[in-house]
Protein backbone atom coordinates (compact mmCIF):
# COMPACT_ATOMS: atom_id res chain seq x y z
CA UNK A 1 0.00 0.00 0.00
CA UNK A 2 0.54 3.45 -0.79
CA UNK A 3 3.92 2.73 -2.25
CA UNK A 4 3.49 6.28 -4.25
CA UNK A 5 3.77 8.21 -1.43
CA UNK A 6 6.90 6.13 -0.36
CA UNK A 7 8.22 6.67 -3.53
CA UNK A 8 7.92 10.69 -3.25
CA UNK A 9 10.03 10.20 0.01
CA UNK A 10 12.40 7.95 -1.24
CA UNK A 11 13.25 10.50 -4.19
CA UNK A 12 13.50 13.17 -1.55
CA UNK A 13 16.28 11.23 0.46
CA UNK A 14 17.68 10.03 -2.85
CA UNK A 15 17.98 13.70 -4.66
CA UNK A 16 19.48 15.28 -0.83
CA UNK A 17 22.04 12.72 -0.87
CA UNK A 18 23.18 12.86 -4.24
CA UNK A 19 23.32 17.19 -3.84
CA UNK A 20 25.06 16.85 -0.29
CA UNK A 21 28.47 18.14 -0.81
CA UNK A 22 29.42 18.77 3.05
CA UNK A 23 28.63 17.37 6.24
CA UNK A 24 26.41 19.84 6.88
CA UNK A 25 22.98 20.48 4.50
CA UNK A 26 22.69 23.51 3.14
CA UNK A 27 19.87 25.51 1.57
CA UNK A 28 20.82 24.68 -2.06
CA UNK A 29 21.22 21.26 -0.99
CA UNK A 30 17.72 20.74 -0.20
CA UNK A 31 15.73 23.06 -2.29
CA UNK A 32 15.31 21.49 -5.28
CA UNK A 33 14.49 18.17 -3.37
CA UNK A 34 11.51 19.82 -1.96
CA UNK A 35 10.82 21.27 -4.64
CA UNK A 36 10.04 18.39 -6.26
CA UNK A 37 8.83 16.50 -3.22
CA UNK A 38 6.21 19.29 -3.40
CA UNK A 39 4.91 18.26 -6.78
CA UNK A 40 5.03 14.62 -5.97
CA UNK A 41 2.89 15.29 -2.69
CA UNK A 42 0.31 17.26 -4.11
CA UNK A 43 0.11 14.31 -7.25
CA UNK A 44 -0.32 11.54 -4.23
CA UNK A 45 -3.52 13.65 -2.55
CA UNK A 46 -1.32 15.93 0.14
CA UNK A 47 -3.98 18.66 -0.18
CA UNK A 48 -2.21 21.87 -1.28
CA UNK A 49 -2.16 23.53 2.58
CA UNK A 50 -0.90 20.36 3.65
CA UNK A 51 1.85 19.90 1.50
CA UNK A 52 2.91 23.39 2.11
CA UNK A 53 3.40 22.30 5.87
CA UNK A 54 5.20 19.35 5.17
CA UNK A 55 7.41 20.96 2.40
CA UNK A 56 8.34 24.04 5.66
CA UNK A 57 8.88 22.18 8.21
CA UNK A 58 11.35 19.63 6.31
CA UNK A 59 13.24 22.58 4.85
CA UNK A 60 13.46 23.93 8.65
CA UNK A 61 15.16 20.78 9.99
CA UNK A 62 17.22 19.43 7.07
CA UNK A 63 19.02 22.96 6.45
CA UNK A 64 21.65 22.80 9.08
CA UNK A 65 21.32 18.85 9.41
CA UNK A 66 24.97 17.47 10.02
CA UNK A 67 25.11 14.15 7.99
CA UNK A 68 28.41 11.86 8.08
CA UNK A 69 30.77 12.18 5.06
CA UNK A 70 31.72 9.02 5.27
CA UNK A 71 28.88 6.06 5.86
CA UNK A 72 25.33 5.81 5.90
CA UNK A 73 23.67 9.36 4.53
CA UNK A 74 20.90 8.14 3.30
CA UNK A 75 20.26 6.51 6.51
CA UNK A 76 21.20 9.99 8.70
CA UNK A 77 18.93 11.82 6.06
CA UNK A 78 16.21 9.35 6.71
CA UNK A 79 16.02 10.00 10.46
CA UNK A 80 15.93 13.91 10.00
CA UNK A 81 12.76 13.55 7.96
CA UNK A 82 11.31 11.34 10.07
CA UNK A 83 11.86 12.91 13.37
CA UNK A 84 10.36 16.04 11.28
CA UNK A 85 7.13 14.11 10.37
CA UNK A 86 7.00 12.56 14.15
CA UNK A 87 6.93 15.92 15.54
CA UNK A 88 4.48 17.36 13.09
CA UNK A 89 2.07 15.17 13.80
CA UNK A 90 3.21 15.05 17.62
CA UNK A 91 -0.20 15.70 18.97
CA UNK A 92 -1.97 13.42 16.68
CA UNK A 93 -2.07 10.52 19.29
CA UNK A 94 -1.53 6.78 18.00
CA UNK A 95 -5.01 4.90 19.88
CA UNK A 96 -5.35 1.40 20.52
CA UNK A 97 -9.10 1.04 19.98
CA UNK A 98 -9.24 -2.08 21.72
CA UNK A 99 -7.18 -1.52 24.88
CA UNK A 100 -8.99 1.85 25.26
CA UNK A 101 -11.97 -0.15 24.92
CA UNK A 102 -11.41 -2.43 27.00
CA UNK A 103 -10.78 0.04 29.80
CA UNK A 104 -13.88 1.37 29.68
CA UNK A 105 -15.66 -1.87 29.63
CA UNK A 106 -13.50 -2.31 33.62
CA UNK A 107 -15.74 0.74 34.79
CA UNK A 108 -19.05 0.03 32.34
CA UNK A 109 -21.42 -1.32 30.35
CA UNK A 110 -21.76 -0.81 27.26
CA UNK A 111 -18.89 1.02 25.30
CA UNK A 112 -20.88 3.29 22.83
CA UNK A 113 -19.33 3.55 18.91
CA UNK A 114 -20.85 6.11 16.89
CA UNK A 115 -20.24 5.58 12.68
CA UNK A 116 -19.82 9.15 10.78
CA UNK A 117 -19.91 9.73 6.92
CA UNK A 118 -21.74 9.76 3.74
CA UNK A 119 -23.00 6.82 2.27
CA UNK A 120 -20.84 5.58 0.05
CA UNK A 121 -17.63 5.59 1.84
CA UNK A 122 -18.31 2.21 3.61
CA UNK A 123 -19.36 3.06 7.13
CA UNK A 124 -22.26 0.26 7.74
CA UNK A 125 -19.07 -2.62 6.33
CA UNK A 126 -16.67 -0.67 8.63
CA UNK A 127 -19.35 -1.26 11.27
CA UNK A 128 -19.60 -5.06 10.60
CA UNK A 129 -16.22 -5.07 10.15
CA UNK A 130 -15.37 -3.76 13.65
CA UNK A 131 -18.54 -5.63 15.20
CA UNK A 132 -16.68 -9.41 13.64
CA UNK A 133 -13.71 -8.02 15.24
CA UNK A 134 -15.04 -7.75 18.61
CA UNK A 135 -17.02 -10.98 18.30
CA UNK A 136 -13.94 -12.94 17.84
CA UNK A 137 -12.44 -11.08 20.91
CA UNK A 138 -15.36 -12.73 22.69
CA UNK A 139 -17.57 -9.79 22.74
CA UNK A 140 -21.19 -9.32 22.52
CA UNK A 141 -22.30 -6.80 19.93
CA UNK A 142 -25.97 -4.88 19.47
CA UNK A 143 -25.96 -2.66 16.48
CA UNK A 144 -28.36 0.30 15.89
CA UNK A 145 -30.05 1.04 12.72
CA UNK A 146 -30.04 4.73 13.16
CA UNK A 147 -30.36 5.58 9.40
CA UNK A 148 -34.17 5.23 9.39
CA UNK A 149 -34.38 6.94 6.10
CA UNK A 150 -32.34 5.14 3.25
CA UNK A 151 -34.41 2.34 1.81
CA UNK A 152 -33.18 -1.03 2.67
CA UNK A 153 -30.50 0.44 5.06
CA UNK A 154 -32.15 -1.66 8.49
CA UNK A 155 -31.89 -4.90 6.20
CA UNK A 156 -28.27 -4.25 5.18
CA UNK A 157 -27.21 -4.05 8.79
CA UNK A 158 -29.71 -7.14 9.88
CA UNK A 159 -27.77 -9.13 7.03
CA UNK A 160 -24.42 -7.97 8.33
CA UNK A 161 -25.89 -9.10 12.00
CA UNK A 162 -27.34 -12.40 11.08
CA UNK A 163 -23.48 -13.74 8.92
CA UNK A 164 -21.26 -11.90 11.97
CA UNK A 165 -23.58 -12.33 14.72
CA UNK A 166 -25.04 -9.64 16.22
CA UNK A 167 -28.08 -8.19 17.48
CA UNK A 168 -29.77 -5.31 14.87
CA UNK A 169 -32.27 -2.86 17.38
CA UNK A 170 -33.94 -0.60 14.68
CA UNK A 171 -37.01 1.54 13.97
CA UNK A 172 -39.71 1.89 11.40
CA UNK A 173 -38.56 3.60 8.24
CA UNK A 174 -38.52 7.57 9.26
CA UNK A 175 -38.50 6.91 12.79
CA UNK A 176 -36.17 9.06 15.35
CA UNK A 177 -32.61 8.19 14.77
CA UNK A 178 -31.91 9.20 18.35
CA UNK A 179 -34.71 7.19 19.81
CA UNK A 180 -32.88 4.07 18.17
CA UNK A 181 -29.66 4.99 18.75
CA UNK A 182 -31.37 5.29 23.11
CA UNK A 183 -33.29 1.85 22.63
CA UNK A 184 -30.31 0.01 21.23
CA UNK A 185 -28.13 1.12 24.14
CA UNK A 186 -30.77 0.29 26.61
CA UNK A 187 -31.60 -3.20 25.38
CA UNK A 188 -27.82 -4.07 25.38
CA UNK A 189 -27.58 -2.64 29.02
CA UNK A 190 -30.42 -4.70 30.29
CA UNK A 191 -28.66 -7.52 29.14
CA UNK A 192 -25.06 -6.73 29.88
CA UNK A 193 -23.64 -6.34 26.26
CA UNK A 194 -20.28 -4.67 25.44
CA UNK A 195 -20.59 -2.78 22.62
CA UNK A 196 -23.22 -0.83 21.01
CA UNK A 197 -22.54 0.05 17.27
CA UNK A 198 -24.90 2.81 16.19
CA UNK A 199 -25.07 3.08 11.95
CA UNK A 200 -26.16 6.61 11.30
CA UNK A 201 -27.20 8.23 8.40
CA UNK A 202 -25.29 9.58 5.33
CA UNK A 203 -27.14 12.28 3.57
CA UNK A 204 -25.11 14.67 1.70
CA UNK A 205 -23.06 16.48 3.85
CA UNK A 206 -24.70 19.77 3.31
CA UNK A 207 -27.58 18.58 4.72
CA UNK A 208 -28.72 20.87 7.76
CA UNK A 209 -31.08 18.49 8.24
CA UNK A 210 -28.74 15.56 8.67
CA UNK A 211 -26.10 17.78 10.66
CA UNK A 212 -28.93 18.47 13.79
CA UNK A 213 -29.68 14.81 13.31
CA UNK A 214 -26.04 13.33 14.17
CA UNK A 215 -26.05 15.96 16.69
CA UNK A 216 -29.01 15.05 18.54
CA UNK A 217 -27.79 11.45 18.31
CA UNK A 218 -24.56 12.85 20.20
CA UNK A 219 -26.66 13.90 22.71
CA UNK A 220 -28.35 11.40 23.59
CA UNK A 221 -26.29 8.62 22.87
CA UNK A 222 -22.81 10.02 24.61
CA UNK A 223 -20.74 7.67 22.28
CA UNK A 224 -17.31 6.86 23.67
CA UNK A 225 -16.03 7.27 20.35
CA UNK A 226 -17.26 9.02 17.42
CA UNK A 227 -15.71 7.82 14.34
CA UNK A 228 -15.62 9.38 10.46
CA UNK A 229 -15.23 6.65 8.24
CA UNK A 230 -13.28 7.47 4.93
CA UNK A 231 -12.76 6.31 1.48
CA UNK A 232 -8.95 6.88 1.12
CA UNK A 233 -9.64 7.29 -2.89
CA UNK A 234 -11.19 10.22 -2.44
CA UNK A 235 -8.29 12.54 -1.33
CA UNK A 236 -9.12 16.06 -1.18
CA UNK A 237 -12.84 15.86 -1.52
CA UNK A 238 -13.21 13.29 1.42
CA UNK A 239 -11.36 16.22 3.14
CA UNK A 240 -13.81 18.62 2.52
CA UNK A 241 -16.65 16.37 3.45
CA UNK A 242 -14.88 15.71 6.69
CA UNK A 243 -13.99 19.54 7.47
CA UNK A 244 -18.13 19.78 7.26
CA UNK A 245 -18.76 17.06 9.55
CA UNK A 246 -16.42 18.05 12.21
CA UNK A 247 -18.08 21.39 12.17
CA UNK A 248 -20.98 20.58 12.99
CA UNK A 249 -20.60 17.13 15.31
CA UNK A 250 -17.68 15.68 17.67
CA UNK A 251 -14.96 13.74 15.62
CA UNK A 252 -13.05 11.38 17.80
CA UNK A 253 -10.77 9.47 15.54
CA UNK A 254 -11.11 7.88 11.87
CA UNK A 255 -11.11 4.62 9.43
CA UNK A 256 -9.19 4.91 6.25
CA UNK A 257 -11.65 2.38 4.21
CA UNK A 258 -10.14 0.63 0.92
CA UNK A 259 -6.67 1.28 1.49
CA UNK A 260 -5.88 -1.85 0.39
CA UNK A 261 -6.83 -0.06 -3.20
CA UNK A 262 -4.99 3.37 -2.66
CA UNK A 263 -1.64 3.14 -4.04
CA UNK A 264 -1.08 7.01 -3.64
CA UNK A 265 -1.36 7.22 0.31
CA UNK A 266 -2.13 10.79 0.66
CA UNK A 267 -5.12 11.40 2.32
CA UNK A 268 -4.10 9.36 5.31
CA UNK A 269 -1.56 12.04 5.81
CA UNK A 270 -4.24 15.42 5.08
CA UNK A 271 -6.88 13.61 7.19
CA UNK A 272 -3.90 13.55 10.16
CA UNK A 273 -2.22 17.19 9.70
CA UNK A 274 -5.76 18.83 9.05
CA UNK A 275 -7.87 16.88 11.43
CA UNK A 276 -5.27 16.18 14.35
CA UNK A 277 -7.50 13.37 15.19
CA UNK A 278 -6.26 9.46 14.74
CA UNK A 279 -7.05 7.07 12.75
CA UNK A 280 -8.02 3.56 14.30
CA UNK A 281 -7.87 1.20 11.44
CA UNK A 282 -7.49 1.06 7.81
CA UNK A 283 -9.86 -1.37 5.41
CA UNK A 284 -8.10 -3.73 3.60
CA UNK A 285 -10.20 -5.46 1.72
CA UNK A 286 -14.07 -6.73 1.60
CA UNK A 287 -14.15 -9.55 4.02
CA UNK A 288 -14.88 -9.28 7.75
CA UNK A 289 -11.64 -9.75 9.38
CA UNK A 290 -9.84 -6.93 6.73
CA UNK A 291 -9.69 -4.87 9.17
CA UNK A 292 -5.91 -3.75 10.77
CA UNK A 293 -4.92 -1.56 13.70
CA UNK A 294 -3.47 1.38 12.71
CA UNK A 295 -0.26 3.41 14.06
CA UNK A 296 0.70 6.37 13.03
CA UNK A 297 4.47 5.75 14.05
CA UNK A 298 4.41 2.59 12.18
CA UNK A 299 3.25 4.18 9.25
CA UNK A 300 5.59 6.77 9.08
CA UNK A 301 8.01 4.54 9.66
CA UNK A 302 7.36 2.67 6.43
CA UNK A 303 7.03 5.86 4.57
CA UNK A 304 10.75 6.18 5.06
CA UNK A 305 11.87 2.58 4.36
CA UNK A 306 14.08 1.87 1.65
CA UNK A 307 12.81 -0.91 -0.01
CA UNK A 308 8.91 -0.32 -0.82
CA UNK A 309 8.79 -2.30 -4.07
CA UNK A 310 5.32 -3.96 -4.03
CA UNK A 311 4.23 -2.84 -0.72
Amino acid sequence: MFWRLKSAFSNLVRTVVEAVKEDVLGEGDVERALSKLYVELVECDVAVDVADMIVSDLRGRLVGARVPRFGEREAAVRAVIHRALLDALSDVPDVDFYEESRKLLERARPVVVMFLGPNGYGKTTTLAKLAFQLRQMGYSVVAAAADTFRAGAVEQLEEHGKRVGFRVVGGRYGADPAAVAYDAIQHARSRGSHFVLIDTAGRMHTDKNLMEELRKIQRVAEPHFSVFVFDSQLGNDALEIAKQYAAHVRIDGMVAAKADVYQRGGSILTFMYTLRRPIYFLGTGQAYSDLVKFSKSEYLRQLLLEEFAGS
